[in-house]
């Protein structure tokens, strides 16, 4: 049983890491899109719409494989999670249903009009085209982030008998006191991802003195939406989240602090520490006294519960992985913040355009948001556990019995094999379009 546990959430933990690659960065592009497109209706510049016209050639490779890898999971809710499927499949199954129907099909219509029909429609409808294509994407993210908070924050639901879970108010679905903040901290989040792909492809092409004027607005353009959005994502969406965690999962909140026994005058913030899982402590900790407590509840003095509060069977089952999955995610926004402002403060200067090693740096920063969204996720979703549903359904009572481990691991070694292909595919086809450029070259 502990082996088909193991490898049902190893096989999803892989495909949803791969998967979320993509939309990470096609749900804060839409948003940089509308902006550039925003700006040729309003100064008919013509690099402002080529602007737009290429980061949609690259949003639409995201998009597609993001398609592609997407596929599968809704196959392993049947396959390796058919016990989970059938008891809150009535619940679940709606806002799943609902982002096939409703935000797939809008992104990818609008998409293709974008892409094909700016002659036909004309200007302005062509705009539209594209805040559609972002209304599309962000639904997607807004009803997927629906169905996760329903799973760490369960409401609006009756259990049978039989043990089904059904639905008995369907507004509590979209008014689940987890959803808002998670929603707004998670597309901030892709926006910061979006922002550092846009500069980074600016100080490319300025480096390499090629396409300059469109490599000055790249990256102006995401130093821009990389400083407010990376603020925006620690506070207050970073710290909304962090203290509804607090509330309604504390046994998570206490374990991704690395807070082993509770302190009676108040909790430290742990700068640096590694958890020891046998003397139930942090080795080589480095702490400031009372700054959580203060950060939490605004009270030095408020007493945060450490993990001697809780059962053992109540905690979750891999605390260094979710304890390092935290921290790095902090660490790294951090880093954002701290880059971007630098970069903001010489654009202000007018310096930034000359200033290599800062143009080196944030070419070379892009696969770290990549890396803070993916940690973000094993954060939610290593503290939920051991349950799939807080508090109500165990991971153990959610697989299904008739895949055994060995049809499992055999299936993730396929996925694997494919995956590789796919993303040395996206590699070349994305590397292709940058290397093109934009079309426009006189503006």
């Amino acid at each position: 049983m502990e082996d088909m546990i193991f490898y049902d959430r190893l096989q999803f933990a892989f495909t949803i890491t791969f998967h979320y690659v993509f939309p990470q960065l096609t749900m804060g592009l839409s948003l940089m899109i509308v902006y550039f497109k925003w700006r040729y209706l309003r100064e008919k510049v013509e690099k402002y719409n080529d602007a737009a016209k290429f980061f949609m050639k690259i949003f639409a490779i995201n998009f597609t494989m993001g398609v592609v890898t997407g596929i599968p999971m809704e196959f392993q809710f049947g396959t390796n999670w058919a016990k989970f499927s059938e008891l809150t499949g009535s619940i679940i199954g709606q806002t799943l249903a609902m982002e096939g129907l409703f935000s797939f099909f809008l992104e990818s219509s609008f998409l293709v009009l974008f892409i094909f029909g700016e002659k036909r429609l004309g200007q302005k409808l062509h705009f539209l085209t594209a805040v559609l294509v972002f209304l599309g994407s962000w639904a997607s993210g807004w009803f997927i982030l629906a169905t996760n908070a329903w799973m760490q924050h369960p409401v609006g639901y009756e259990i049978l008998e039989n043990g089904k879970f059904v639905l008995t108010n369907f507004k509590a679905l979209f008014t689940n006191p987890w959803l808002l903040p998670a929603f707004l901290h998670n597309q901030l989040a892709s926006v910061v991802t979006s922002a550092f792909v846009v500069a980074s492809i600016g100080a490319f092409y300025i480096l390499r003195n090629k396409n300059v004027e469109f490599g000055k607005l790249f990256l102006k353009t995401g130093v821009i939406f990389g400083l407010i959005s990376s603020i925006l994502v620690a506070f207050p969406t970073g710290d909304w989240n962090a203290k509804n965690v607090v509330k309604y999962q504390p046994a998570a909140f206490a374990a991704m602090e690395g807070i082993f026994e509770t302190e009676e005058a108040g909790a430290e913030i742990v700068l640096i520490g590694q958890p020891n899982m046998v003397e139930k402590k942090l080795d080589n900790k480095i702490a400031v006294p009372n700054i959580l407590s203060f950060l939490t509840y605004q009270d030095w003095n408020k007493q945060i519960a450490g993990m001697d509060q809780f059962e053992e069977d109540e905690l979750p089952d891999n605390i260094p992985a979710l304890y390092y999955s935290y921290h790095i995610m902090v660490g790294l926004g951090t880093i954002f913040i701290g880059l971007m402002s630098l970069a903001a403060f010489f654009l202000w200067r007018k310096k930034l355009y000359t200033m290599n090693g800062i143009l080196w740096a944030i070419m070379f920063m892009v696969p770290f948001p990549y890396i803070a969204n993916l940690t973000g996720w094993y954060t939610a979703e290593l503290g939920r556990q051991p349950y799939l549903v807080y508090g109500l359904l165990r991971t153990s009572e959610g697989i299904s019995p008739n895949v055994s481990s060995g049809n499992t691991l055999f299936t993730l070694l396929g996925f694997v094999a494919l995956y590789m292909l796919l993303g040395l595919l996206f590699l070349v086809l994305v590397g292709k379009t940058i290397h093109q450029g934009p079309k426009s070259q006189t503006h």
